[in-house]
């Protein structure tokens, strides 16, 4: 079981830096956000890659959010799967588990956008294949309900190179408040390691926009409880836990601490 943060600690200036600092704080995952656009070449992730792996961290990469597969301009769908081209083979070359990837949005069609959605994802796993790359496509759960990604979407599409990305915030915001721990992970059983995301959460509780997320919190500030999920993990056993609280790696610390103290009570 691997926890760590979702990019680089405050306390950090370089991923280098950050890689020595979650090595010595007890942490052995990571996730580089590409959020805003990606920032790495070619040179510099094996590089990374490299001393990543020499501490034993595991790696893991954000697409950028400017993503939609079900966009009805052909323009940003061809834009969306080079991004997320990109974000494979730079994940590749730094040594990554899993690229996550915002797969886009319903808009006037939910039907139409799921099937744009599996012929994009179709198109992006022929290109992993066809390229011999390790790094699997992540399909992360969304918080919003205007976009493409609840569980039941997504796990039709995850054969072959894609997984699902579990987001327990986000599932918890979706649906206002609710989060059953144990089905999802029975639902997810077939995808060892699994990846997950986990945060506190504020949502839309009412209205018009009731379940959307509205910012990510820290842990112990609202939201799903870790201590739930604490006992379907050591049931499953093998997964990557990343920090998309506030906090970063003291929230990621602290869910690793609550699970190491649950398997030595239960020892």
């Amino acid at each position: 079981m691997r926890f760590g943060p979702a990019g680089i600690p405050t306390v950090c200036r370089t991923v280098f830096e950050a890689l020595e600092y979650l090595s010595s704080s007890g942490l052995s995952a990571m996730e580089i956000e590409f959020v805003r656009g990606i920032r790495m070449s070619e040179e510099t992730a094996k590089a990374v890659g490299k001393a990543a792996a020499d501490l034993g961290i595991s790696l893991s990469v954000h697409a950028p959010y400017y993503v939609n597969l079900a966009s009805e301009s052909r323009e940003k769908v061809e834009a969306s799967k080079e991004r997320i081209r990109r974000s494979l083979v730079i994940g590749e070359l730094l040594g990554a588990t899993v690229v996550v990837v915002h797969a886009g949005y319903y808009g006037k069609d939910r039907v139409a956008a799921s099937e744009a959605i599996k012929k994009g994802c179709e198109e992006i796993a022929e290109f992993l294949e066809a390229n011999s790359m390790r790094v699997r496509l992540g399909l992360e759960t969304m918080g919003k309900q205007s976009q493409w990604g609840t569980l039941e979407e997504i796990l039709p599409l995850c054969r072959g190179p894609c997984v699902p990305v579990v987001d327990f915030a986000h599932i918890y915001a979706r649906n206002c408040g609710r989060v059953n721990y144990r089905e999802i992970m029975e639902l997810v059983q077939g995808f060892k390691p699994l990846h997950i995301h986990f945060s506190g959460i504020e949502f839309v509780p009412v209205g018009p926009d009731k379940g959307n997320e509205r910012r990510h919190l820290p842990v112990s500030s609202g939201g799903p409880r870790f201590s739930e999920l604490v006992p379907e993990l050591a049931r499953f056993g093998s997964a990557t836990v990343i920090s998309e609280s506030p906090l970063l790696e003291k929230d990621a610390l602290l869910m690793k601490r609550e699970f190491e103290k649950f398997l030595n009570l239960k020892g």
